[in-house]
């Protein structure tokens, strides 16, 4: 066996490589809140309950009141009454997995139901759809806001639909789309819709100007929020609200169907850990509704201050009006390109996230402003300046015409192992070499495929990270 403090040590060093998960200069894919203790405080509650199965309450009623309690604090703050009754899942997608599912399996008499979504709509939609055996019917947004305008959404929906999704906001572009007249058409002809609030429902019922969203709205009949995002929980803890009983029922599965105990689940999953519910009712009940609150104005003055320093810098602009936290980040000139200020932040220890272009929106980069941003904004923008003056002087992404005509001629169908593996190569990705320490080449030749050619691209490169 090998001693406890050696495997420690191992994962200590391993982690080394990771970005980093504290201090607010990795502007996606974590949340900080900048409290001390409150990671010491989650993994305690962790440990407590990680042995715990949440496939049957009756066994556990520990994690029966432990999620009723998480599913009330997050009722109360999203509009809910005392008909609403909600589901911790393991994060945003199985919530919206879980609400299509739903909408899916209450219409059995409609054979091939659709979803109708705005194209900002996140892709766990399509994820769902995919799964699911659903028909996406997607609406181009407004080019200029990207919100969902409300009469597309309405004269998208046909007798087939059986979901309408609204954003709140966006994760593209941080804005909400107008959910008062979404859920109003919905409800108009019958249908369920859903508020994605996966990472601004525990944010923006703190926020100003920001219209009517959740439950409260007239036609919401579900709502997803993740507690592991700006509830600043540890990661694994999402909120399904449904805004009744009758509308969740159809998201429970129960097969008496073999010899062995009768299956029912609330969720996708059967066997479920109890440390991290454990974990984010410990953190919910720590910080409570004033910290939220506080936590709240923090990250939305911060992300407003940051907003107004790229606004400042020439060459950059927000894409949208943004509500929430989320900005979007993109060139303004042709005289350089995002994905080198992307390559030429990181050297200076910040990860912003690059986005491809898509419809009406150009490439841009994706910041995710938490608490922990609050009062290092100006080293943000600083650096950011510098960023773009290197990206300037470097110059754009170069791709040679005949590689784009290579990526162009691929077929995402039948693309085989030997052309992925050429074209491995070609990006500096070959033999040993997993990721270069510049990755503004290689998002530009991502950015020149079609979004089904870059799909299967990033599955195949998927597939030899994993082996």
């Amino acid at each position: 066996m090998t001693a406890p403090e050696d495997v420690l040590a191992e994962l200590r060093a391993l982690r080394e490589g990771d970005l980093p998960t504290h201090g607010g200069r990795t502007l996606a894919y974590v949340y900080d809140s900048a409290l001390p203790g409150l990671d010491e405080l989650a993994a305690r509650a962790h440990a407590l309950a990680s042995s715990v199965n949440g496939l049957d309450p009756t066994a556990f009623p520990s994690l029966l009141r432990l999620e009723n309690d998480v599913v009330r604090t997050a009722a109360a703050l999203l509009g809910g009454d005392e008909r609403t009754v909600g589901t911790v899942t393991s994060g945003g997608t199985e919530s919206c997995l879980l609400a299509v599912q739903a909408a899916r399996d209450a219409r059995p008499e409609v054979a091939t139901p659709s979803i109708v979504l705005p194209e900002t709509a996140h892709a766990a939609f399509h994820k769902a759809a995919h799964y699911f055996g659903l028909r996406v019917v997607a609406v181009p947004v407004d080019p200029v806001t990207f919100r969902a305008p409300v009469d597309a959404v309405a004269a998208a929906i046909g007798p087939d639909t059986v979901l309408v999704v609204a954003s709140a906001p966006s994760y593209a572009h941080g804005v909400v789309d107008p959910v008062a007249g979404i859920a109003a058409a919905a409800r108009e002809r019958g249908v369920r819709c859903h508020v994605d609030a996966c990472i601004g429902g525990w944010v923006l019922p703190h926020a100003d100007d920001v219209p009517p969203f959740d439950l409260s709205v007239p036609g919401v009949t579900s709502l997803s929020v993740d507690l592991h995002k700006y509830a600043y929980c540890p990661k694994g803890t999402s909120v399904l609200l449904h805004a009744d009983a009758d509308l969740r029922r159809p998201q429970f599965f129960a097969s008496a169907a073999w010899p062995g105990y009768t299956m029912l689940n609330a969720t996708t999953q059967s066997t479920r850990s109890g440390g991290p519910l454990a974990a984010a009712w410990a953190v919910l009940k720590h910080v409570g509704a004033d910290g939220y609150r506080e936590l709240a104005h923090r990250a939305l003055t911060s992300a407003r201050a940051i907003r107004a320093g790229v606004e400042a810098i020439d060459g950059l602009r927000v894409l949208g009006e943004p509500d929430a936290t989320l900005l979007a980040v993109t060139a303004d000139r042709a005289d350089f390109d995002v994905f080198t200020v992307a390559d030429e932040m990181k050297a200076r220890n910040w990860y912003l996230q690059p986005q491809f272009a898509f419809g009406s929106s150009p490439a841009n980069l994706h910041l995710t402003v938490t608490a922990a941003n609050a009062g290092h904004e100006e080293e943000l923008l600083a650096d950011l300046r510098a960023s773009v003056a290197a990206a300037l002087e470097a110059g754009p992404v170069r791709v040679p015409p005949e590689v784009v005509a290579a990526i162009g001629a691929l077929d995402p169908d039948s693309l085989t192992p030997r052309e992925f593996a050429g074209l491995l190569a070609g990006a500096g990705l070959g033999g040993d070499t997993v990721l270069p320490d510049r990755m503004a080449g290689v998002n530009t030749l991502l950015a020149a495929a079609p979004p089904r050619l870059r799909e299967r691209l990033l599955i195949e490169f998927l597939g030899v990270l994993y082996s």
